[in-house]
């Protein structure tokens, strides 16, 4: 070997010593993620030797990395054009365009280079985080094996499939593909054991699958800490109340509240007051959620949890206005939100605007495609408004020795939001088994139902009326007329009108009784789990006789879930004239009776009703007479598109049939949507 080329090797040693000592200050800098002192730093080195790669590519670095990834990877296509095969300068110029998220641009350039250079670990890996970013997550997690392989034990390799698994767990997720986003999420743990993202993950795909008890688990696990307790505590808040277990919610949401002011940490501090005074919401504490939203909204004001939570607020109180004002305040600063999209959504469909609902929702799947709750709403909507047929049938018996069999057959068709049609068929057998006498009724009616505005709609109904008794038959018209409204919030009022020909039983079908009935029918809710119903009628019969009624009901909620109500009801009929020998017609009746109501489910497909209620009775001035009502009905969902139900009702109360009866009725109802969509398509603009 000549003097002269040992000379220049030395020389280039030396160099690279002094450059190593002279720059040490600046990787320090860079490997401590201080871009921007790093940035200044080799500025100045640059200043000093302008011609040094290693000055050059650090600064490049340093200027993407602290925020400007645009004029790195300018930089760095500047010395390509001075180094056009440097690997290191190939490298930082592809990942400069991985920091300006310009992924698709990066993909081909590393392509080139793992065909170039298949055991250059840097490209690998640069090929692999690539693809995650294109969410390409199978091809990314095949690359970032064949990285680990040329450096088994790379953190930053294995950093990457961490958050491979991450994004493509989410990703099955949102296509309801649980065992498969929860298996990733479990590989996780084998190169980072008990990882505290992994484990968060975890526990909200079991929350989305409503698997609160493995959910509950899994925060057990997280919480390793007592600032970790407090996300657990939050999270175990957030899976009681899917599980329908209010209280608990609560008792959890006050443990994490109660332990948060021990940290400053004022993002977990917001998130654990915000579940909080969900959790009060949830219980229907209004008076103390609104008093705390109040003073919270003195020291973060503006922010979006708390228009989510007046929101919140307004929905359960029955105010879609405050709430859809809160949730457009929200969108106001951020337009791609999803609380806010999806929020917006469900208050428009609380406010009765069906077609801007819709398009919220359709909004909101734009912006996060398969997200699961938008699509589970736009599908409660269609199922709304999807077609359908409904076959009733009962058969009843009374202590008048009457029996008698009815089915009808009912198609309903909405042929938009605000216009739907119905049709009708029903057929009425009826026996009296003592007196032999037998009596028919065949009803065919069409309806019309439009909605003049948000929450307040027409229903109309025609038809006739063929009824039978032995040899004879005649034929009348049959009509009923509603005006259903909502005046104010929690109300519902009811003026109606309605034509009808009494065929209880085959005496009354033969004497051809029409009766004409004029009633309002008003609901007050209120927030304080306190409501009250009221039904006035008056009637006319053809037979020149009237009635009129006073229903009203004073009932109180103990529990949402399962719902149950109890109550005390007070009826008052009076008849112009008194027929007794041809039906119940009393100058006066009065009737007082307790009733309980409950209502829930036994599984997600099936679900049951049972009321009962007992009291005292009196027809004119006779002594009072025990009463008793009872009903129960079963009801499943066979399929998406078909539900059914069975029932039994028993009843001795003198008022509930024209003829004043005792009765049991037993029957089963079927419902099927012979389409899987509307008829009407909703424009999503």
């Amino acid at each position: 070997m000549k003097w002269w080329f040992r000379l220049v090797v030395f020389l280039l040693y030396v160099q690279g010593i002094y450059a190593q000592n002279t720059f040490q200050e600046g990787f320090t800098l860079l490997e401590t993620g201080k871009f921007e002192a790093a940035e200044t730093f080799f500025e100045n080195a640059l200043k000093e030797e302008p011609t040094s790669k290693t000055a050059q590519i650090c600064y490049g670095r340093a200027v993407g990395l602290s925020g400007e990834p645009e004029k790195a990877t300018i930089l760095f296509a500047g010395l390509l054009e001075t180094y056009p095969k440097d690997m290191e300068v190939a490298l930082n110029y592809s990942e400069s365009l991985l920091w300006d998220k310009k992924y698709a641009d990066a993909k081909p350039l590393y392509a080139q280079m793992v065909t170039d250079h298949p055991n250059e670990f840097g490209a690998v890996l640069g090929y692999a985080n690539t693809l995650s970013n294109l969410k390409e997550y199978e091809e990314a997690l095949n690359w970032i094996a064949k990285a680990l392989q040329i450096q088994p034990n790379n953190q930053s390799a294995k950093i990457s499939r961490k958050y491979m698994h991450l994004g493509y767990a989410n990703q099955f997720v949102n296509q309801q593909d649980y065992s498969r986003g929860k298996a990733l999420l479990q590989d996780i743990f084998i190169d980072f054991p008990e990882d505290k993202e992994a484990l968060r993950n975890l526990a909200n795909l079991y929350l989305i699958a409503k698997q609160t008890d493995s959910a509950k688990a899994t925060y057990a696990r997280y919480a390793t800490s007592p600032i970790d307790s407090v996300t657990a505590w939050n999270g175990i808040s957030l899976a009681e109340h899917i599980a329908a277990n209010e209280k608990a919610a609560l008792t959890a949401a006050m443990t994490a509240k109660s332990t948060i002011g021990r940290f400053a940490d004022h993002e977990l501090t917001e998130r654990t007051f915000n579940r909080y005074v969900q959790a009060l919401i949830w219980n229907r504490k209004f008076r103390t959620a609104k008093t705390q939203i109040d003073s919270l909204e003195t020291e973060y004001a503006d922010r979006d949890w708390i228009f989510a939570l007046k929101a919140t607020l307004g929905l359960y109180t029955g105010d879609a206005k405050t709430s859809l004002a809160n949730y457009n305040a929200i969108l106001a600063q951020d337009s791609t939100s999803f609380d806010g999209n999806l929020g917006k959504a469900n208050a428009l469909f609380a406010a009765d605007r069906i077609i801007p609902a819709y398009r919220a929702a359709y909004k909101t799947l734009a912006i996060y495609a398969d997200q699961k709750d938008a699509k589970a709403f736009i599908e409660k909507l269609d199922l709304s408004y999807t077609p359908s047929v409904n076959e009733h049938a009962a058969y009843t018996f009374d202590n008048g020795n009457n029996v008698a069999f009815y089915t009808n057959t009912a198609a309903d068709l909405a042929l938009s939001t605000k216009f739907r049609t119905t049709v009708s068929y029903m057929y009425r057998t009826t026996e009296n088994t003592v007196t032999g006498n037998q009596a028919s009724s065949h009803v065919a009616l069409a309806g019309l139902q439009y909605k003049l505005m948000p929450k307040t709609t027409l229903k109309t109904v025609v038809g006739v009326n063929n009824s039978r008794f032995m040899s004879e038959a005649y034929t009348q018209p049959v009509l009923d007329a509603q005006l259903q409204l909502q005046p104010l919030k929690m109300q519902h009022l009811n003026l109606g009108y309605q034509r009808e020909v009494q065929n209880f039983n085959a005496d009354l079908i033969e004497r051809e009784i029409v009766q004409n009935h004029y009633s309002l029918n008003y609901n007050l809710g209120t927030n304080f789990n306190l409501g009250w119903y009221t039904q006035v009628m008056h009637t006319q019969q053809s037979d020149a006789n009237t009635r009129n009624l006073l229903f009203t009901s004073l009932y109180y909620t103990l529990s949402q879930k399962p719902a149950v109500k109890m109550g005390l009801n007070y009826q008052y009929i009076t008849f112009a004239e008194q027929l007794p020998t041809i039906y119940f017609s009393p100058e006066q009746y009065q009737a007082v009776e307790l009733f309980a109501d409950v209502r829930g489910q036994f599984s997600e497909k099936t679900g049951y009703m049972a009321s009962t209620a007992a009291g005292y009775q009196q027809v004119e001035n006779d002594s009072n007479t025990p009463i008793f009502r009872a009903e129960a009905k079963l009801n499943h969902q066979f399929a998406k598109r078909l539900s059914g139900s069975m029932y039994g009702k028993y009843s001795n109360i003198a008022s509930d049939t024209a003829a004043g009866f005792e009765f049991t009725e037993v029957g089963l109802q079927l419902k099927w949507l012979f389409r899987d969509k509307p008829l009407f398509v909703v424009d999503r603009d």
